[in-house]
């Protein structure tokens, strides 16, 4: 297969395709909305000649030249591990959900200034998903051996928790996994590794009492709280990449009253299986020191630590060779935000940061470099053809 030596992307059209996914809300919230964006994209993906599949939970898969033997989906949702090496399709993820809400394109439009491209969901990964697919188009349907597949998820915001299955599914066919997600920010790294993420949400119930009459008969579940934020906390291990964050907290019913229920929510970062274990378990354990509190403790690890492997660092060796060749280079970096990626990355070698070069995710300055875009389509265009 030959990739046209003088393929150059044409930065008008993405730029046109990126309004149009981006005029589209998407909220994770929002079902309809995901679905008129993924609508648009298997569109494109119908008109490349792709078999499309709609799976449960919303997600959508789009085969390349897969063989349907290797085509996670194809066979309600049964794996092949028989197939090897090139019969496997190298898997892309994308998502089209968003993080921002309904109405944020009235104050928040989509904009150009200079070499920069604003506006929300942009960078956060629509300007991924239309990269990706004119860096298909520029295959001129010659696709790698064993094809490629497109999952397209609805939920990868909110912890991918109706798409993870046919995440990992997917990998289990796959020789590789490109997630185009976008690039480190400033540095336009590409990510080899990034933490494993979990949250906690755990209930304190306690005993009401006047707090100037009987305050020696209640039993405060903030106090319970306070004390369960300093000692979980206290779990951190920044040295191993461990991180614990107490973000919300609310409890009480009056300043007078011996507050009765309180929330505490946590956040937890590992970057790796052992570490994310022995949180756990300290969470899990946790008991307030006034026994006449209760606590109920939800949650856990959401994704697994996407931990740097052999495989994934000779992929990010074979792109970073490819990018010195087009004429630019890609560092590489281990970030502490989660993705699909991290589904993929205990089961093939997995790539991330594959898509849009910019800044400001989840910010209200999230935008597009226009003037390093096309590179970076390149670039994927290119480890399609050849990883």
């Amino acid at each position: 297969m030959t990739l046209m030596p003088d393929f150059t992307p044409d930065l008008k059209a993405m730029q046109a395709d990126l309004h149009a996914l981006a005029r589209i809300e998407s909220p994770s919230t929002d079902p309809a909305g995901i679905a008129r964006v993924m609508d648009v994209v298997e569109g494109w993906a119908r008109d490349l000649g792709a078999e499309t599949h709609a799976l449960g939970g919303g997600t959508r898969l789009f085969n390349f030249g897969v063989h349907s033997a290797g085509a996670a989906g194809a066979g309600h949702g049964q794996t092949t591990p028989g197939l090897r090496g090139q019969d496997r399709p190298v898997l892309v993820l994308t998502h089209a959900d968003t993080v921002w809400p309904h109405g944020t394109l009235d104050h928040m439009p989509l904009r150009e200034d200079g070499d920069r491209l604003y506006g929300p969901g942009t960078y956060d990964m629509k300007a991924g998903i239309v990269g990706l697919f004119h860096a298909l188009r520029s295959l001129n349907g010659e696709w790698p051996a064993g094809g490629v597949q497109v999952l397209l998820s609805p939920d990868e915001e909110t912890g991918s928790l109706s798409s993870r299955a046919h995440i990992e599914n997917a990998a289990r066919c796959a020789r590789v996994a490109l997630v185009v997600e976008p690039p480190v920010a400033d540095t336009h790294a590409l990510k080899t590794g990034r933490k494993g993420t979990g949250s906690y949400v755990l209930t304190f119930t306690g005993v009401a009492s006047h707090a100037g009459n009987k305050p020696g008969e209640g039993a405060s579940a903030v106090t319970a709280a306070a004390q369960a934020v300093l000692d979980l906390q206290a779990l951190a291990r920044p040295d191993l990449g461990t991180t614990v964050s107490a973000g919300l907290i609310a409890g009480g019913s009056a300043v007078n009253v011996i507050p009765a229920h309180c929330r505490l929510e946590l956040d937890v970062r590992v970057s790796s299986l052992e570490e994310g274990a022995r949180v756990d378990a300290a969470v899990q354990a946790w008991t307030p020191p006034d026994a006449r509190v209760q606590r109920r403790v939800e949650g856990g690890l959401n994704r697994p630590p996407f931990e740097q492997g052999e495989g994934t660092l000779a992929l990010y060796a074979q792109a970073r060779a490819i990018a010195r060749e087009l004429g630019f280079d890609v560092p590489s970096a281990v970030v502490g935000g989660g993705s699909d990626g991290n589904f993929t990355a205990p089961i093939i070698p997995t790539l991330d940061g594959l898509g849009a070069p910019g800044d400001g995710a989840h910010a209200a300055h999230e935008h597009v470099r226009l003037d390093r875009w096309p590179d970076h389509v390149r670039l994927l265009a290119r480890l399609l053809r050849e990883v």
